[in-house]
């Protein structure tokens, strides 16, 4: 009985404070796509791909020898590439031209290298606001290390690039219908705690129970209630009576 009684409550506060939730529920989800749509500047994703392989030894033991040194040294490779040693020619390439010049630092924060575990080949990708500079920070970063790779690291001639960055016009972010999915839940549980708050806050009586049942007092009777309507044609009616026995 009282979980019963616990659900028509529930369902009782839905109903009470609909409006309310829906205009949660549809403002945020249309601050969701004003950010989503005009103030988030998009983000482009292009990456290129090295191979870490040097010339094999004929022999079987020498040979996964030298593919175990090669794998663990992309580890080193991945702390490399975005040092400053990199990062210089790659920024000067890069912002020959261009009255909006990019450090050194901003680069750097616009790549990431990835790789799979125990392979020789590792992914150097960039994100930028044009798909196109995409493409060129990671080329021109992979180009770049690849041609200082064997003097930094004492003539180890074992990095190639086996396949080149193209721009990609598709956005990876922001993940627009994401971002609205997230933008109607939250309104839904913004206006869901707001109704339950209200109403847990509401302390003025609402039915005869509310004063038995919550503050034990007794029940001496029930006033009911009269619309004013009813009042006013009352009122006509006790008048026109009056009048008549007068």
């Amino acid at each position: 009985m009282e979980q019963s009684i616990n659900i028509e409550q529930i369902f009782g506060t839905l109903r009470k404070h609909g409006r309310l939730i829906a205009l949660s529920t549809v403002v945020c989800t249309l601050l969701a796509i004003i950010f989503t749509f005009f103030l988030i500047t998009p983000q482009y994703s292009a990456s290129t791909e090295l191979l870490v392989n040097r010339k094999q030894s004929s022999d079987a033991n020498v040979q996964w020898n030298q593919v175990q040194t090669d794998v663990q040294m992309i580890n080193t490779y991945k702390d490399l590439i975005t040092k400053p040693i990199i990062m210089d020619s790659v920024a000067a390439k890069i912002n020959t031209g261009k009255s909006d010049k990019l450090s050194n630092d901003q680069i750097a924060s616009k790549i990431s290298i990835t790789n799979n575990q125990n392979s020789q080949v590792f992914s150097v990708t960039a994100k930028a606001d044009n798909a196109y500079t995409a493409a060129d920070i990671a080329n021109m970063t992979a180009t770049t290390f690849q041609k200082k790779a064997p003097k930094i690291m004492s003539g180890t001639d074992n990095v190639s690039i086996i396949s080149k960055a193209k721009p990609d016009l598709t956005p990876v972010s922001p993940r627009k219908k994401m971002n609205i999915l997230i933008g109607i839940i939250f309104g839904l549980i913004l206006g869901l705690i707001v109704a339950f708050v209200r109403e847990v806050m509401d302390k003025t009586v609402k039915d005869e129970s509310f004063l038995t049942e919550e503050l034990g007092l007794t029940s001496l009777g029930v006033v009911n209630n009269i619309a004013p309507k009813d009042l006013i044609k009352k009122a006509i009616m006790k008048t026109t009576n009056l009048s008549r026995r007068g």
